[in-house]
């Protein structure tokens, strides 16, 4: 028996609903009022099964009908078939409904400490069965490694370039500057009129000069023509970063997106002088043509949104 050939084209779903509302009502007549159809459409649809499958379904008599032992065994795997069909519907339906679909984005630990981390947190309160997923890593690396090979549905950050790669989608939220930042104890937060030289001989966590940041911050020193200060705890974790610049002891350099929204939160406080940093275009990569799902469709929405303030710092 060849499915392609003999069933695969002549199976059908209706014919199979059919005959599950036959067995489980025992009459063709009962089958046929539940499903508003009338008695030969039933019939017709039964005589088609077993025409197709070339074996007899049912056995009819005056009690009504009872499958025999070939529908028996289309029955247990038919109701497996329809089991399966009815969760890939709901499937479905989680990934049309933002309420309770599923999201992946790559980012930064910076943007998470940020303009991410506000995101999710209005996101999650409008939506609390969603599921976000967030991926850490640098976005260039992420755009090979999980974005092309469809891990995340986005990427969010600090963009290598404006002009998109052949098959990706760019779009710019805000340019992002960089600012000294202090502890809100520390004694620098009350001077004015600081000079970058002033503070080279201070307690610095800092990236590594090598790595993305760590160079912006190289270049914004040779600027003043000063070396890169001399950093007593180098580092690239925003956590630990976080908690040098508490003690009121170390400064560093943040983006100002993150302090905008977590500067009060962490007790920070930005020093009044002007970074020679460039500002950084931040956004969101997508894949060209491919269809956002609903929930990334909510997450962008949301970003256009949270990201207005910052166009403007």
């Amino acid at each position: 028996m060849q499915w392609k050939d003999r069933i695969g084209r002549r199976l059908k779903l209706q014919d199979m609903h059919v005959l599950l509302a036959a067995v489980e009502f025992g009459s063709m007549a009962k089958a046929a009022e539940h499903l508003a159809i009338s008695q030969p459409v039933v019939s017709r649809a039964i005589a088609s099964l077993e025409h197709t499958l070339g074996v007899r379904l049912l056995d009819r008599s005056r009690s009504g009908i009872a499958p025999t032992l070939y529908g028996r065994a289309l029955l247990t795997h038919g109701l497996a078939a329809f089991n399966e069909l009815k969760w890939g519907v709901k499937a479905i339906e989680s990934l049309a409904d933002p309420t309770t679909g599923e999201l992946r984005i790559g980012s930064t630990e910076t943007m998470v400490a940020g303009l991410l981390g506000a995101i999710i947190e209005e996101l999650s309160a409008k939506y609390p069965r969603l599921t976000i997923h967030v991926t850490l890593g640098y976005p260039p690396e992420m755009l090979d490694r999980e974005l092309r090979t469809r891990t995340v549905d986005l990427i969010m950050g600090r963009l290598p370039g404006l002009i998109p790669i052949e098959d990706t989608d760019v779009e710019v939220l805000f340019d992002d500057k960089s600012h000294v930042v202090a502890g809100t104890e520390s004694l620098w937060t009350r001077r004015r009129k600081i000079r970058l030289s002033d503070l080279m001989n201070e307690l610095w966590c800092l990236p590594p000069p090598e790595s993305f940041p760590g160079n912006r911050i190289v270049t914004a020193f040779h600027a003043h023509k000063l070396e890169f200060p001399r950093a007593t705890v180098m580092t690239s974790s925003m956590q630990l970063t976080s908690k040098m610049l508490a003690t009121g002891r170390f400064l560093s350099i943040l983006p100002g997106s993150m302090l905008y929204f977590n500067a009060r939160a962490l007790s920070l406080k930005t020093l009044s002088l002007e970074v020679p940093m460039q500002p950084w275009p931040v956004g969101v990569v997508m894949l060209k043509n491919r269809t956002l799902s609903p929930a990334a469709q909510l997450f962008i929405d949301c970003a256009r949104k949270l990201s207005k303030p910052l166009r403007n710092l």
